[in-house]
């Protein structure tokens, strides 16, 4: 008898970027859809994807995601030649773009991806406008979290 495997029904992650919230300070999050072809939605089903160096590029007016790593499955078409890190068009409305565009331009904010997911059956993607944190600030961020873990102990305990 064959055996499935038992795969998180409720959970539509598909890749996290965790470490874009240990480096950066995330301001705004957007959530934008995906220019994708075949084999790479065939790829994000099976979890072949990182996240990890990848960033958000504004060329002519429009949001492109690079450096995204989507590793083609062996059982790929023949006819076609998988490309593992191209860039990606975003699909972001208007005003959004606008909001980013200005961010980055005159505000001095990067655009990270932070979550890469499933929603009515198309693959979306959460971007942040973002500051980068200096080695001060990420230890600070580690001690705070730090305390609020030893801060419930206590109270769980008392």
């Amino acid at each position: 008898m064959a055996t499935k495997k038992n795969k998180k029904s409720n959970d539509n992650t598909i890749a996290q970027n965790r470490k874009a919230r240990h480096e950066f300070f995330i301001e705004q999050k957007f959530e934008a859809g995906l220019v994708l072809e075949g084999w790479e939605v065939k790829s994000l089903r099976e979890g072949k994807v990182q996240l990890n160096d990848s960033y958000v590029l504004i060329r002519n007016g429009e949001a492109w995601l690079a450096n995204c790593l989507i590793t083609a499955l062996k059982t790929a078409s023949t006819h076609i030649v998988p490309q593992a890190q191209r860039d990606r068009k975003l699909l972001l409305n208007r005003k959004e773009l606008s909001t980013l565009i200005g961010a980055v331009d005159r505000k001095g904010y990067t655009l990270i991806p932070l979550d890469m997911y499933w929603k009515n059956g198309r693959a979306k993607i959460q971007i942040a406008l973002a500051k980068g944190k200096q080695m001060h600030d990420k230890r600070a961020t580690e001690k705070d979290r730090d305390w609020q873990r030893e801060k419930a102990r206590i109270f769980k305990n008392h």
